[in-house]
């Protein structure tokens, strides 16, 4: 059995790549807005976060459901950004 410590020392770890991650993961929304800005399309493309969610489910095996919750939440993120950047523009 491992260390409990050892173990959180891990997953410290990970927490940060995750982080690093998920700021580029956002920054690319950010790129994405603008693009559907400029082109005059919407924001949530359903059949995309389809896509997304199904691919990341299959590439996780027993964890397949626990990485669906977290893409739809993190998509939603992601939208909530767009959202915010169309928006702001539009009323400031």
């Amino acid at each position: 059995m491992r260390d409990l410590n050892e173990i959180r020392k891990e997953i410290n770890s990970i927490d940060e790549q995750l982080v690093k991650l998920f700021v580029q993961r956002m920054d690319c929304s950010k790129a994405v807005a603008e693009y559907k800005k400029a082109n005059n399309i919407p924001i949530l493309n359903v059949d995309r976060e389809q896509e997304v969610l199904d691919r990341a489910a299959a590439e996780s095996g027993d964890y397949a459901s626990y990485t669906r919750n977290l893409y739809e939440k993190i998509m939603k993120l992601s939208r909530d950004l767009q959202n915010q950047m169309i928006d702001g523009e539009a009323r400031g």
